[in-house]
């Protein structure tokens, strides 16, 4: 891993004590050019760690706090009539941004979630007929409450999917949290969760680097035999009893794409079968549709549980070959 890798990755773990894994998999999709769900109870960092990375980078950044009465306006843009000028005028929105932060995405109605679909998947706005092309690098980072669910709208199963990696953030071990309230001991801020980033050491990095990474990762060699191994991690959800999902070209494209991240993370000339484990939950965890807004919360949370066992215990069992 190059310097600037390792200021970002020890910039994010200081940002948000305790989130080592989720702060690895955050840089994973970065560097894979894909877009982010971060998924957990409130107060355990999940804006914060967006904030963070977004501090690091040298780019346009937007956040949008996600609401039952936004408009597909509010963010791809819209046209207004100049009448000095005698023509329309569009106003671009949030999403002409190289990071959009999505805060609560699931607080939004379908409708408005979909207004997202085109810029995730083709990188471009269609309005009035006229498509625009949105900034090369480009990401989503979506944060999902998924401790209360009133007031709240299931994320459709095309958006989901649209989503290379789901982070699932949780309170850390109670050393940690103790050495959370140390570090806002003396915050002269008042006793509310906090998500402003730390601003200590805060590692410089242009877009042009980030680009240059992400052609790396598309570099990074994958073999035949790890191509097949990924088909047939994709095919083993898909025959299992219990989970029964079909996983997408797009998903199984994903799976290779953050384990050639990862790759590059831990310095693999190529792509290798442990790269290809460590991707595999992260990757297709929010593509099985768990139905928890069918659910009371504690069953919820035990199926989340039962599924992150399923896909442990499947991952595992697919031979490598």
């Amino acid at each position: 891993m190059d310097a600037p890798l390792r200021e970002l990755q020890a910039h994010l773990n200081r940002s948000v004590l305790g989130a080592e894994a989720a702060v690895e998999e955050l840089i994973a999709a970065l560097l894979a050019g894909g877009h982010v769900l971060i998924e957990g109870p409130p107060g355990v960092g999940k804006t914060t760690l967006a904030k963070s990375l977004s501090a690091a980078i040298h780019g346009e950044f937007r956040r949008v706090q996600f609401t039952p009465d936004l408009l597909p306006a509010d963010l791809v843009g819209y046209s207004i009539y100049r009448q000095d000028k005698g023509e329309f005028e569009f106003i671009e929105g949030p999403v002409f941004a190289n990071l959009l932060l999505a805060d609560e995405i699931n607080r939004a109605s379908p409708r408005i979630q979909s207004a997202l679909l085109e810029c995730m998947n083709e990188g471009q706005v269609t309005t009035d007929g006229v498509t625009r092309s949105l900034p090369p690098v480009f990401t989503v980072i979506a944060t999902r409450n998924n401790r209360h669910s009133a007031g709240t709208f299931p994320l459709p199963a095309p958006q989901l999917d649209r989503f290379l990696v789901s982070i699932e953030m949780s309170l850390p071990d109670r050393e940690t949290r103790a050495n959370i309230l140390l570090k806002h001991a003396n915050d002269p801020s008042p006793a509310t969760e906090k998500e402003t980033p730390s601003t200590d050491d805060i590692p410089s990095l242009d877009l042009a680097q980030v680009e240059a990474w992400q052609k790396k990762v598309r570099d990074i060699p994958v073999s035949k035999e790890i191509s097949h191994y990924v088909v047939r991690l994709c095919d083993a959800v898909r025959t299992h009893p219990e989970l029964n999902t079909a996983i997408s070209n797009r998903g199984a494209i994903s799976l290779m794409r953050l384990a050639q991240a990862f790759a590059l993370l831990s310095e693999h000339p190529a792509v290798y079968p442990d790269d290809v484990k460590r991707a595999f939950l992260p990757t297709l965890f929010h593509r099985i549709q768990r139905g928890e807004e069918d659910y009371g919360q504690d069953e919820s949370n035990r199926r989340a549980a039962a599924l992150r066992l399923h896909l442990a215990d499947l991952r595992d069992s697919v031979s490598v070959e």
